[in-house]
This record gives structure tokens, sequence and C-alpha cells, in this order.
């Protein structure tokens, strides 16, 4: 229960008492299950929001609901990545950048493309596709950050690299994972495969430039992949909704 209410703590705004990157490596095997309700949550609200409003505002009152659960924690990371990325010239620009509160041109452009695009995803799901999509999609998209920092070493001592050597390849990182796969399983059915394997690709693809421009991973990245798995999952999800693949939960 320790490690639930460090998870709560580090990726929600709820009250559950102080809570800091040490507290990282308790909470990493509940991360998706945190996740999954988070997407939960957002699916509720653009449901009863479709009883009162057209599917563009829903979505965008749902996903403004998500940011103000988060506190925008991984959007930020998003930001800072794409700004570090797209405008440091080295290692050391790169990650003083990343560092800098301030938001630059490639963090705007890359925060207004991933709203833009998961709001335009959502607008695609009806009830019953947004209640099994969006956990499954917040729980995999967390789990995604999960593998990274499995895999990769961190391109810092300091931040969430004090608590690397505590999550590594050990148990706490490999049930993070497993629970975002089961989650996935038991809310898509078979199709969760393809939504593991596209979470994979998007962690990997950030994984190749972190580790080419940086040598490793921050929290920023971990971030910025669960925000990339997000915006590419959801558009899966669309896709099948649109295509009347995917209607509701497979067991109901």
């Amino acid at each position: 229960m320790r490690g639930l209410r460090s998870a709560i703590g580090l990726l929600t705004r709820l009250p559950v008492g102080h809570v800091g990157e040490a507290d990282l490596p308790k909470a990493v095997g509940w991360a998706p299950v945190v996740g999954g309700l988070i997407g939960l949550v957002i699916a509720l609200v653009y449901s009863l929001s479709l009883e009162a409003l057209p599917s563009l505002p829903a979505a965008g009152v749902a996903l403004t609901l998500g940011v103000l659960v988060t506190g925008a924690f991984h959007e930020d990371g998003l930001a800072d990545a794409a700004d570090g990325f797209g405008g440091g010239s080295d290692r050391e620009d790169v990650i003083r950048i990343m560092r800098d509160p301030m938001l630059g041109t490639f963090g705007v452009v890359a925060l207004v493309t991933s709203f833009a695009l998961k709001l335009g995803a959502m607008t695609v799901l009806g009830v019953g596709e947004a209640l099994v999509i969006l956990p499954a999609v917040h729980a995999l998209s967390r789990g995604a950050s999960i593998g990274l920092m499995a895999a990769m070493p961190p391109a810092s001592a300091v931040g969430v690299g004090v608590a690397h050597a505590d999550v590594g390849n050990g148990r706490r990182a490999i049930r993070g994972i497993l629970a975002a796969i089961a989650i996935s399983l038991l809310l898509l059915g078979w199709w969760a495969v393809a939504f593991v394997a596209l979470a994979g690709l998007g962690a990997v693809t950030m994984g190749w430039i972190a580790q080419n421009r940086i040598g490793g991973f921050t929290g920023d990245v971990l971030g910025a992949v669960e925000q990339v798995g997000e915006v590419m999952l959801l558009l899966m999800g669309a896709a099948l909704a649109s295509t009347g693949v995917v209607t509701g939960a497979w067991w109901a």
C-alpha cells in the first residue's frame, strides 16, 4: 500500500502526503494501475459530458480534467524534452535546456500537437470505446516509461537517476510492466498485443534519441515517453473505434 500511495502522490495532485523522487522505486510497480485509474476517470468524465455536449468539447473537458488531476506531470517532461532535443547542440546544452524552467518554441509545438492529436482521437470514441481504450492507454503509456527506465542508464546521477539503482531491471520494474500488460489484456482482449507493441515502439524510439543525445534517460525523457505513448495509442484506439473493431469491453 505504500507503493500505491507513492504512485498516487507522484502521478497525481491528490493529497496523500509528501512524496518525492526518493519514493519512485516503491511507486514503479503501481504506476500503470494509477495510470489506468486516471484513464478511467477521464473516460467517465468524457462519457458524462457527452450527455450534454458534442464530442469535441466533451473531449476537451475530459482532457483538461486529466491535466488538472496529474498536474501536467508528463506534459512538462514532453515540453522540456522537445526543447532540449530540438534546440540543444551537444549533451551539456541539451541537459541545460531541459533543466531551464522557461518554455521554448519546440516545447510549445510539442504540447499543442500532443493535445490536438489526443483531442481529435477522443472525439471518435463512443462511451463503450472510451471506457476500455482510455484506461488501457494510460496504463500502457506509463508501463512504457517503466520499461525505458529499466532498460537504460540515467543520464545524470541526480533526480530519477538516484532511484534508478533501486528500480533497474528488478522485480519492481517487472511488476509494473506486467501490470500494464495485464490491464490492457483485461480491457482489450488480444488487441492488447498490438497496443503493447506500439507502446514499446514509442519507448524504443524515444530511448534511441535520448541515448544518442544525452547518453541515457532523465525524468523529462520518461515524461515524453508517456506522452508519446498516449498519443500513439489513442490514435490506434480511434482508428479501431472508427472502423467498429473495438466497440466495448470484449467480455461485456
